[in-house]
């Protein structure tokens, strides 16, 4: 992986993670939380989506999947917390 691509992923995990705080809780985890949470999510998102026989190319496919990853992550986090 080059730099670019390296910003690349951490500027769409920043994002996503940001789009997952603001769906779930009304606002994002601050920098360095919503790229944690988008990357994770990325990962998560990327399992899922494969599960499903669902692919997604390109920056807002992958956008896309990394968001719904992070929002499925912070739904899973909340049910942990609140049992």
């Amino acid at each position: 992986m080059d730099v670019n691509g390296l910003i690349i992923m951490l500027a769409i995990g920043a994002l996503a993670g940001w789009l997952a705080g603001t769906i779930t809780k009304g606002k994002g985890f601050g920098i360095l939380g919503n790229i944690v949470i988008g990357i994770i999510g990325a990962v998560l998102g990327g399992f899922l989506f494969s599960l499903l026989g669902i692919t997604a190319g390109g920056l807002i496919g992958s956008l896309v999947m990394a968001t719904v990853g992070a929002v499925a992550l912070l739904f899973l986090i909340r049910l942990v917390k609140s049992a």
